[in-house]
């Protein structure tokens, strides 16, 4: 029985092109920055995201964590959404590691932060206070459904933000399911932010890495900060072979994982028993809970489901994610819909 995982669109495996590139790459030391591969994966990344240079890194949370180390301080103060990843999933590093607080803002259902609230958020010249020196975004945004911010939103944010002093950092993890999604470049979105981390390894089916971007000045400091955090890597560019395949072939197909999650959703809000929100999906995530009548928890579906072949994971009590992804076809929606209608029913 062949296994429809549904959980993350991080369960993707390399394609067939990006196995070749990788098996033909030609590497150097990219600690010396002599890594061919990885040069021009920077390159291209950074041309991507309207930016003067990128860094290749291990991942989306080491991008991030770098991001705001270089742009803040020990005792400094990020702005940030209560339901944003780099509050919530990526364990507390940036107190942890980075000694810098974060004040934690409400998130609207869209994702987005109210600039009344950010404004309310920013700190007095006040000596019993820290200093506020950064905003961080989502785009898309997990916690609230996978949802996109437009590219007047982050414009009128880091507008926002940087005339009150505070730089802006973009968590855009799944940045090219915002731009798809909206039919405009990634580089509009990213733009008007000082920093942008963005992974390779979802949607876009590379093994391995994210890519930080910014300014020539702000990569020079990432870099530093990278090598101390460990991340440091030598013959990397087999690695990022797979990551020049993903940029240059995979990114407009992801408009068809978003062409099967309204499949999915659609054939989903037709079984007896759940409950999905009128919204989902905004990209290629499908989120839904159980009503009350059916007597099931949370773990029981999971597992009758697995039974059956299809994998989902749960995010809180009777509620559950569906991510489509490459390797999720028609076939495999309808499987899983009938394998809801199954247990369901």
């Amino acid at each position: 029985m062949k296994t429809i995982d549904l959980r993350s669109d991080t369960v993707t495996q390399p394609t067939p092109a990006m196995r070749e590139a990788m098996s033909k790459a030609e590497v150097g030391d990219d600690v010396y920055e002599e890594d061919p591969t990885i040069n021009r994966l920077q390159e291209l990344a950074a041309e991507k995201m309207g930016k003067p240079a990128g860094l290749f890194v291990a991942s989306g949370t080491m991008g991030n964590l770098i991001a705001v180390l270089a742009q803040c301080q020990r005792g400094d103060e990020v702005i940030v959404g209560k339901k944003n990843h780099v509050f919530v999933h990526e364990a507390g590093g940036i107190s942890a590691l980075g000694g810098i607080h974060s004040n934690q803002i409400i998130n609207q259902p869209d994702g987005s932060l109210l600039l009344e609230d950010v404004a309310e958020a920013i700190r007095p010249d006040d000596l019993h206070e820290p200093f506020t020196r950064l905003v961080c975004l989502e785009n898309t945004h997990n916690g609230c459904g996978g949802v996109y911010q437009t590219p007047a939103y982050m414009r009128q944010t880091a507008e926002f933000a940087h005339s009150r002093g505070l730089s802006v950092h973009l968590d855009g993890a799944r940045i090219f399911n915002a731009a798809i999604a909206q039919g405009v470049p990634a580089s509009q979105l990213a733009g008007p932010v000082d920093s942008v981390t963005f992974c390779l390894s979802k949607g876009l089916c590379a093994p391995v890495g994210s890519v930080l971007c910014g300014s020539r000045p702000f990569i020079a400091k990432a870099r530093r900060l990278r090598k101390m955090l460990g991340g440091g890597m030598r013959q990397a560019g087999i690695l990022a072979a797979a990551g020049i395949v993903a940029l240059e072939k995979m990114v407009d197909r992801l408009a068809e994982d978003h062409a099967r999650a309204r499949k999915l959703a659609d054939g989903l809000r037709l079984v007896p028993g759940l409950k999905l929100d009128p919204e989902t999906p905004a990209t290629n995530m499908v989120f839904l809970s159980l009503r009350p009548e059916v007597h099931c928890n949370t773990d029981e579906l999971i597992e009758k489901l697995k039974e059956r072949g299809v994998l989902i994971g749960a995010t809180g009590e009777r509620s559950y994610r569906l991510v489509t992804h490459y390797w999720i076809e028609d076939a495999g929606v309808e499987e899983t819909i009938a394998a809801f209608r199954s247990v369901i029913g």
